[in-house]
């Protein structure tokens, strides 16, 4: 399966799956105290990108209640259509986050959550690379990504008419690609998810030190 067809899998299942995945009055659920601790690390009226925004809950919601200006980036068009309905502050993108173009120094944040795991391998490191020359000095990398080394499809996935395609990459090797792109990572912990996991990590671009993308 060449990249454009798992990306079309992933494109036509968050489409055909979107209300399925997430309703639109759901709660922030596990979400809640990582997003909380963020609003924390961040100054008042921050810019936040949220990669793989999804319908816009609970990320984009969360953040621009609190004052922040969010930009969400989705493949998904369902997607995209409901978060400018369910959070209207926002700005929202369809696009593929491996070929986005974005300044340099722009973002205070990003998140991105159960997402860069829906993405080519290949193109990981180098999306991780480019979201740390997108984050001002200081800027947060708040991003949840495999736990063990995986790639495959799932056939009606979420018991619906479509299927998901997933890859990604063991712990110690985002750990090491989140460093190679200049990122000081602070914490890293294991999030359960039936008889698997994956791992959440909070990395940042140093304040003060010399940066070299």
């Amino acid at each position: 399966m060449g990249n454009d067809d798992e990306r079309d899998l992933v494109r036509r299942g968050y489409d055909e799956l979107s209300y399925r995945y997430r309703a639109d009055d759901a709660e922030a659920g596990h979400y809640g105290p990582w997003l909380d601790e963020l609003q924390g690390r961040l100054p008042a009226s921050a810019t936040v990108l949220d990669l793989g925004c999804g319908c816009g809950l609970p990320v984009a919601r969360h953040l621009a209640k609190a004052g922040h200006h969010v930009t969400g980036i989705d493949i998904s068009d369902v997607q995209i259509e409901r978060a400018r309905r369910l959070v209207p502050s926002g700005t929202f993108l369809c696009a593929d986050a491996t070929q986005l173009d974005l300044p340099s120094a722009s973002f205070d944040a990003v998140v991105c959550l159960y997402a860069l795991i829906h993405m080519p391998l290949a193109d990981q490191p180098q999306l991780i690379k480019r979201i740390a020359t997108w984050l001002r000095p200081g800027g947060w990398l708040l991003t949840t990504v495999g736990d063990n080394a995986w790639t495959g499809t799932e056939d009606n996935w979420l018991d619906g008419p479509a299927a998901m395609w997933w890859s990604h990459a063991d712990a110690p090797t985002y750990r090491s690609w989140l460093q190679r792109a200049g990122l000081e990572i602070t914490s890293e912990e294991f999030v359960p998810e039936g008889t698997s996991g994956h791992a959440l990590f909070w990395a940042h671009r140093p304040p003060t030190a010399p940066f070299h993308p």
